[in-house]
């Protein structure tokens, strides 16, 4: 008895001690950001060891509201990406784990293919690098296209050559997102909504996380903060040399009695020095026809709208040395992006390279998203995905398109980091 009282006493003290107000909710790993990369990271780590207690702290009061939540849809196949890139590693694999998540969940889908034009002698070159890329990336079934044979899958399309690329799909990421909530949440994961995260602190081997309406301790933490990644990083203590910069992207809508001038997807020869596809017709799952992006500097992080400034954040990013850099590099570009924002005569002449038939009248103003893009000090566009790891963190510093698409295998490789640091 007198082994057995203080044995209990102390198991008592201690438990009081981990689990209550002292250390606040204690977790094994805690997510920041509920976008689809988020979302897809913690419940890979659930799915490594269904023991861990995994949480997801989300700043807005549902998930997928920014990048995931402003996706163009597109199940991207791997074609653009360096052969041996973490894009085209992660975008191959994670284009197979969607699929086979899509099947078992019951989520619509559709691999409708697309097509890629050169719209003039001078992107034939770019062209067939995109085709060899594609090859070596693993894609089957990637056929070049003569003039003629253009208008057999796009009758309205305007182009001296192109590719046809059959694995190229759509979709709802919106929904993938919910699913993949849904399925955290019944393995025991949890999602703590409209808390945003305000600081970390480090005592005695944990993590402590401080919102704005919650306490949380954690062994790991991983940044999947997308538009915020950066300050997130800076937060954890990571010494980085990059800066997301806000890129808008505006779309136009195709008026119904035109959507015929587009049968699935298609897409310009891209500029093989800038890190977006230019203006290009997208199908989408749930019906319409999408027209664009373009591609302007946002003047918030989260500014969908032009009206929509951040003094404070734009301010960071015209100071920004990479910035100044890239404005140097791209102004001419960049101003032509701009001119496309606010003049729909100059956005329907950039979609007439590619369908000559469309006309203003048949574009209906759309919605728009913002892409987080990784700029470092130097000027460099960051293109690859980027994960800086240090100490009890794992932050994501770049993941841009095809993230969606590579959700899975990005997670997957989160969760392996996760697991790695538990042991």
């Amino acid at each position: 008895m007198r082994l057995f009282l203080p044995e209990t006493f102390l198991y008592q003290k201690l438990k009081r001690y981990l689990f209550c107000n002292h250390l606040g909710n204690m977790y094994n790993a805690v997510v920041i950001g509920g976008g689809i990369v988020g979302l897809a990271s913690a419940l890979k780590i659930k799915e490594k060891n269904p023991n861990y207690k995994v949480a997801i702290i989300e700043k807005e009061p549902t998930i997928a509201l920014h990048q995931t939540g402003h996706n163009s849809g597109v199940i991207h196949s791997g074609l653009y990406y360096k052969p041996g890139s973490f894009k085209a590693k992660n975008c191959i694999d994670g284009y197979n784990k969607l699929i086979k998540f899509c099947e078992e969940e019951e989520i619509n889908y559709k691999i409708c293919g697309k097509i890629i034009v050169a719209t003039n002698a001078s992107q034939l070159d770019a062209l067939n690098t995109l085709c060899e890329r594609g090859k070596a990336n693993g894609l089957k079934g990637i056929k070049r296209l003569e003039k003629e044979e253009l208008k057999e899958y796009e009758p309205h399309v305007n182009g001296v050559k192109g590719l046809h690329v059959p694995q190229t799909g759509i979709i709802d990421y919106k929904e993938v997102a919910n699913k993949y909530a849904e399925k955290f949440k019944h393995f025991g994961g949890e999602i703590y909504s409209a808390n945003k995260l305000l600081k970390f602190e480090e005592a005695k081997g944990f993590i402590h996380v401080h919102t704005t309406s919650e306490r949380l301790t954690t062994r790991v933490v991983v940044n999947c903060g997308g538009l915020q990644s950066d300050k997130i990083a800076k937060l954890s203590g990571a010494k980085i040399n990059y800066r997301i910069i806000p890129f808008r992207g505006e779309y136009y809508k195709i008026k119904p009695e035109k959507e015929g001038l587009v049968k699935n997807l298609i897409y310009p020869v891209p500029d093989p020095k800038f890190p977006f596809l230019g203006v290009h017709f997208t199908k989408m799952i749930g019906g319409g026809t999408e027209a664009g992006p373009n591609a302007v500097l946002a003047y918030a992080r989260e500014g969908y709208k032009k009206k929509n400034v951040n003094m404070s954040e734009l301010l960071g990013t015209l100071l920004f040395p990479g910035f100044l850099r890239v404005a140097s590099k791209y102004w001419k570009t960049g101003l032509g992006e701009l001119y496309r924002s606010y003049s729909k005569s100059a956005f329907t002449k950039a979609l007439q390279e590619l369908i000559p038939e469309i006309q203003k009248k048949d574009l209906i103003k759309g919605g728009a998203g913002v892409r987080a893009q990784a700029c470092d000090r130097k000027g460099g566009l960051i293109d690859d995905f980027l994960v800086i790891e240090h100490d009890k963190f794992i932050n994501v510093g770049n993941a841009p398109s095809p993230a969606a698409t590579s959700s899975l295998s990005i997670g997957e490789r989160i969760a392996d980091m996760v697991v790695e640091k538990l042991k």
